[in-house]
């Protein structure tokens, strides 16, 4: 099975000048936890999560270990300033891409490899789709699934 057969190609987007509340909006309502970030040509040029704009809110390890203790709850009152941000202030550079083209076991894997979620699927580095670990775990199941049953209809 191809990355194509899969691949959401009606994906949502963000532009590094997207405010981060606009995104959490879209993400929100469109029930995702990410979305590619793209320029006026359509070019990838990364990733923002959920996991992103939250990390944005948590102590540096550092500053965590020089004051031995953290208000949590004041930290999260720094919420609106994550979210007033830019999508360019947080976001990840796009490392991975796949092609239409490539196996769905082949892009699942660099997603475990990398521990990412979700990889854009781009032709010339142009966004032309997404597909996320819950697309390929539904594609393989379905596909186990419908083989399971021609099999127990050939055994009737």
């Amino acid at each position: 099975m191809l990355v194509k057969e899969i691949m959401n190609s009606n994906v949502k987007v963000a532009h590094p000048e997207t405010s981060v509340r606009e995104v959490a909006v879209t993400m929100c309502f469109n029930k995702i936890s990410g979305v590619p970030v793209v320029d006026e040509d359509n070019t990838i040029l990364g990733v923002i999560s959920e996991k992103d704009i939250l990390n944005a809110m948590y102590p540096k390890v550092d500053e965590y270990m020089e004051s031995g203790r953290i208000n949590f709850e004041e930290i999260e009152s720094e919420y609106t300033d994550v979210i007033n941000s830019k999508v360019k202030d947080i976001m990840k550079s796009c490392l991975f891409t796949v092609t239409p083209d490539t196996p769905i076991l082949k892009a699942v894997s660099i997603m475990c490899l990398k521990k990412i979620r979700r990889i854009p699927v781009a032709e010339d580095n142009k966004l032309v789709g997404i597909i996320s670990i819950g697309d390929v775990h539904k594609a393989i199941f379905q596909q186990h699934l419908d083989s399971s049953q021609n099999d127990l209809k050939a055994a009737s």
